[in-house]
């Protein structure tokens, strides 16, 4: 049976995206499931090859190396953080109705983003960035931020979830401390070597001017001292044939036990930051319309507009971005497109072959 999907409907679905409002450049490499399907098209200011910031697709990345060291039985993910983090991060780090909680988080509530840690990010550093006031936001500076706010609920708390990127820069301080390495080294060693990356590493110089820029609306964001400093909340730089390399990774059982993935799956919790999704333990999941569609897209969203998921009904992976703070609409579009015409193109083959 021949291949269900063109280079030439892909490069038309990325020029249609390309040529939406505020896009101004854009990335996407789609694979099926047999990998007899591997293709790649950009449009806009971008080439198939240019390296983007994944920004929170790096928390895939966390999520795999956790698992890896839960397999190493360095860590359980019900182990309460503070077996790995000092006293000076836990004190007053979740003080929710005048009870200190701090002892309750657990690695997982981190991952599931069900901590109610709340988030440094949103509110007057989000409107800060995109206003182009770039800083460093160090560990300690993140910390303050999130300590100064109010949790919303208690560690666990049945239905309840936050989208917290301190979460995932406390889970990136637990790596450090459990490997008693930097988080760009245990990363070189677990994903980026294994894998032969070459294009993919921790953007950590503010003189590095590599990365294809990202826009919010029609304003491009130039945050290099930010970027470099953000670490496992967002941190990584890559491609877009080279983040299919770890999705698929990710998927098929070569960073982590395969079986892990059902675990990662087993509750969902919504959320809305900033349109509606679903978490689970360190991966989310996108719905799409219309709901013929299956259960959506898995994998992760960037904040910069990247993306990386697979479709498990139809069995395509999808990575790239949009470059857009928010483009998350577009890529959706794009994705579901491409599916669709999948999956109606597979159909007629197969009754075509039916036929014979």
């Amino acid at each position: 049976m021949g291949t269900t999907l063109k280079q030439a409907v892909l490069d038309a679905c990325v020029i249609q995206t390309a040529n939406k409002r505020n896009v101004f450049s854009t990335v996407m490499c789609v694979e099926d499931q047999e990998r007899s399907l591997s293709i790649v098209s950009s449009g806009g200011d971008m080439r198939p090859d240019d390296r983007y910031f994944i920004a929170s697709v790096t928390k895939l990345y966390v999520t795999a190396v956790l698992l890896k060291l839960r397999a190493e039985r360095r860590l359980e993910l019900h182990d309460p953080i503070g077996k790995h983090l000092p006293d000076e991060i836990m004190t007053g780090l979740h003080r929710f109705k005048n009870r200190d909680y701090g002892e309750e988080i657990t690695v997982q509530h981190l991952m599931s983003n069900t901590s109610g840690i709340p988030d440094y990010f949103s509110g007057t550093v989000f409107s800060n960035l995109i206003a182009g006031k770039d800083q460093a936001w160090s560990l300690d500076h993140v910390l303050a931020e999130a300590k100064r706010k109010t949790p919303k609920f208690k560690p666990g708390q049945q239905k309840k979830a936050q989208y917290s990127d301190t979460n995932y820069r406390l889970l990136g301080q637990i790596i450090e401390n459990i490997k008693g390495e930097s988080i760009q080294a245990v990363f070189q060693e677990y994903i980026f070597d294994k894998l032969k990356l070459t294009q993919t590493y921790f953007y950590h110089d503010p003189e590095d001017a590599s990365p294809i820029p990202f826009h919010y609306k029609h304003k491009r964001l130039d945050l290099p001292l930010y970027m470099a400093s953000i670490g496992a909340e967002g941190g990584i730089v890559s491609t877009a044939r080279e983040t299919m390399m770890f999705l698929r990774s990710f998927f098929n059982g070569d960073l982590f036990p395969l079986d892990d993935l059902e675990e990662l799956q087993r509750q969902w919790n919504f959320l809305f930051a900033p349109g509606p999704f679903f978490y689970g333990i360190g991966i989310s999941r996108q719905p799409l319309s219309p709901f013929s569609l299956g259960r959506g897209l898995i994998g992760h969203w960037g904040q910069s507009g990247a993306f990386a998921f697979h479709h498990p009904e139809s069995g395509l992976y999808f990575t790239g971005t949009v470059n857009q703070a928010v483009g998350q609409s577009a890529a959706v579009q794009a994705m579901s497109r491409i599916i669709r015409h999948y999956v109606r193109e597979k159909k007629a083959l197969r009754l075509q072959a039916d036929t014979l």
